[in-house]
């Protein structure tokens, strides 16, 4: 598989994100469903804490990526769905080098939504990953 980045502009790699990740050769792409802070038995973790929710969320997607028998520089995009932008951006210098420490080189969407499957949810991450 090769992986190559497009950067028209640098400012996304400032966050560790990229514009775009072209992919050939592939031979297995997963389609990850939205990973929130939530215990084994789907109750919400770490309420009103967005960078603790990100871990947490993280830790269900490297999770859901192993079992797949994938790791973080398998992903080519993570989108984050919050409830709370300016929380975010508040705490992003906290919260995406996370992925980049993990080995991503991801494209990324920041989505504002209403709510999430819980009031205390804050942060949903969506994932795609290709082998």
């Amino acid at each position: 598989m090769d992986r190559k980045t497009h950067n028209p502009t640098q400012w996304l790699q400032h966050f560790g994100l990229n514009h775009a990740v072209e992919v050939s050769g592939a031979s297995r792409t997963l389609y990850l469903s939205g990973q929130t802070a939530s215990d084994a038995d789907g109750a919400p973790m770490h309420p009103g804490d967005m960078v603790a929710q990100y871990k947490a969320a993280w830790n269900c997607l490297t999770d859901a990526l192993a079992a797949a028998g994938m790791d973080a520089g398998n992903l080519v995009r993570l989108n984050f769905y919050v409830t709370d932008v300016p929380a975010f951006m508040e705490v992003a210098d906290q919260i995406m080098p996370i992925h980049g420490a993990a080995g991503a080189q991801i494209a990324s969407t920041l989505l504002g939504v209403q709510a999430l499957y819980h009031p205390d949810i804050m942060i949903e991450i969506e994932a795609t990953a290709v082998a």
